[in-house]
């Protein structure tokens, strides 16, 4: 993860960043209690990921995205990182646990949920604070 441009600094990238490691915390203590047969605590911890990503990504898209979308250099970017919510929105509300098959792309899909991280962390908020004006930063903070 990069830590060199300073977009950590910035309040909303901070809570955004506290959050995705709140939820990769969560999915980590889920894939684990799946590999011990704690089934019924896997699920109750993939309630708790989903219901924390839900309001993650309404903040994430009703702000940041929605102001950053604007310029066609990131339109694009977003709209796959929003595909990517809606893609692992659905597999946390049908995924069988109880199911080999399920379990399998939970585990999948936290690996992937990294990967999404990265790019968020990596590309997207950095590239923020020079895509930005002040009044773009305030219209992302107040969404």
């Amino acid at each position: 993860m990069c830590h060199d441009c300073g977009c950590r600094e910035v309040s909303l990238i901070k809570d955004f960043i506290a959050e995705h490691e709140m939820v990769t915390d969560l999915a980590g203590d889920a894939v684990r209690a799946l590999e011990r047969g704690a089934d019924a605590d896997a699920g109750r911890l993939v309630r708790e990921m989903a219901a924390a990503l839900r309001a993650h990504w309404q903040g994430e898209e009703r702000g940041l995205f929605a102001v950053m979308r604007q310029d066609d250099e990131y339109a694009g970017y977003i709209e796959a990182l929003e595909h990517e919510h809606r893609d692992l929105d659905h597999l946390l509300d049908t995924v069988d646990l109880g199911d080999a098959n399920g379990r399998r792309r939970f585990v999948k899909a936290v690996a992937e949920l990294h990967r999404h991280i990265a790019k968020e962390e990596d590309g997207l908020f950095p590239a923020s604070l020079t895509a930005l004006t002040g009044d773009d930063w305030n219209r992302s903070i107040a969404a």
